[in-house]
């Protein structure tokens, strides 16, 4: 397979181009792009009255990258969407890079508002898309500690949610503790303050507990804790995290992926600490509870003892041991009965096996006058051939043996009488 001949390089050391040709190169790229869409939020505005031309800088929701945009004051006049620091605009430009200083911009020829039924749906999506990976699952939410050493509060910069908090927290613990951080809770640096604020408490070993607290506002407001890198930050987050961001109507995802969501940062407050009174109050009832069960368990053991005190046997107790001694009496009576009984059987056992034995025994044969005949090899003979003339032979009597020499052939044998 052949390949075709690579491209000569455009430029060389011999030939290089000079800056002029790069930035005319460059801006005639730009310019084959063509009229663009493009989605972001509005980092910095000053309206200029009386001009013609206006300038903002565009930033992306996402990615540390801005742009600067400019429009015609007619053009900026005429559209709906709210040009203002935070807000997100769709901007119809048209790429332009400016030779003079190598700086790129933007041309904008039409600014539309991103509506609020987009923004739902792409916060819908995301939802889907974090649910899917288990990061709003129960499983993965921890317990608060009962009462946290030190809590860590990421608010706004003297909000009230940062004094609702405090003021709630410390009237129903005095001794809590607080470690703060205030940050932007809207606008464009919104996530990534909130993002390092949490990271930061995170990593202190004191902090038990760490607050996300808002007054809640608007949807636009609330956007940045619906943001993909926050909420994954605090997924990632081993403290327990409370999200107390907006009212009850209110639902930024990060109050999906916190271990405890509270409706305001009032009732965050009493989410994270108890309250001393009350719990003055449970100690008191648990140390009246124990002392009626202690009473209650008293008196029904001197109940019992009175009883038993009363009975008859322990006002004569060697009545239990006359009883105990008439059962030891009965049970030696009733072994030894069932033991002579047990030796009567046995002994009339021992006389029948032994009678038995005895009728079945050789030496019984012998006492009727019976003899065992039997050769010098210990052969017991049984017919007149096993015994020619001439053979030593052994006779065993009842009493004793005798030794005799068969002297002629026998007369006849069993096969004779057969």
């Amino acid at each position: 397979m052949s390949t075709a001949p690579a491209a000569p390089p455009l430029t060389s050391p011999e030939a290089p181009w000079s800056v002029a040709v790069v930035s005319e190169k460059v801006r005639g790229w730009i310019a084959r792009l063509g009229d663009v869409w493009v989605e972001g939020q509005v980092v910095q505005f000053r309206e200029r009255p009386g001009a013609w031309m206006q300038y903002l800088t565009l930033r992306d929701v996402d990615e540390k990258v801005s742009v600067t945009v400019s429009v015609q004051s007619a053009v900026l006049q005429a559209s709906t969407a709210r040009v203002e620091e935070g807000a997100r605009v769709v901007v119809h430009a048209k790429p332009d890079f400016y030779k003079g200083n190598g700086s790129f911009s933007l041309r904008a020829a039409e600014i539309r508002p991103v509506g609020v039924g987009e923004l739902l749906a792409r916060i819908e999506h995301l939802r889907g898309v974090l649910a899917a990976e288990g990061l709003f699952d129960d499983a993965r939410k921890v317990r608060l500690p009962f009462l946290p050493r030190v809590v860590g509060l990421v608010t706004g910069r003297n909000s009230d949610a940062k004094h609702d908090v405090m003021k709630n927290a410390q009237a129903r613990w005095p001794q809590v503790r607080f470690a703060v951080r205030e940050v932007a809770v809207q606008g464009v640096s919104a996530v990534r303050e909130v993002r390092n604020a949490i990271a930061e408490l995170d990593a202190m070993p004191d902090v038990e507990v760490i607050v996300v607290a808002r007054g809640g506002g608007a949807l636009e407001d609330l956007l940045p804790f619906s943001d993909e890198a926050l909420v994954r930050a605090a997924a990632a987050c081993v403290t327990p995290l409370v999200s107390a961001i907006g009212h009850e109507q209110d639902s930024p995802l990060l109050d999906l992926v916190a271990d405890l969501r509270a409706s305001t940062p009032t009732d965050a407050a009493k989410r994270i600490v108890p309250d001393v009174a009350e719990e003055r109050r449970r100690l008191d009832d648990a140390r009246r509870a124990m002392r009626r069960a202690l009473r209650g368990r008293v008196d029904r053991e001197q109940h019992g003892l009175d009883g038993i005190r009363s009975r008859p046997v322990l006002a004569r107790p060697e009545s239990m041991v006359d009883s105990r001694e008439r059962d030891v009496r009965y049970a030696i009576s009733h072994a030894r009965h069932l033991l002579n009984a047990a030796l009567l059987q046995a002994s009339g056992e021992v006389g029948r096996l032994e009678a038995q034995v005895r009728a079945l025994s050789p030496a019984s044969t012998l006492e009727r006058g019976y003899a065992v005949v039997q050769r010098a090899d210990g052969h017991v003979v049984r017919e007149p051939a096993d015994a020619a003339a001439g053979t030593r032979v052994r006779l065993r009597l009842a009493r004793g043996e005798l030794a005799a020499t068969v002297d002629e052939e026998p007369l006849f044998s069993n096969a004779d009488l057969d």
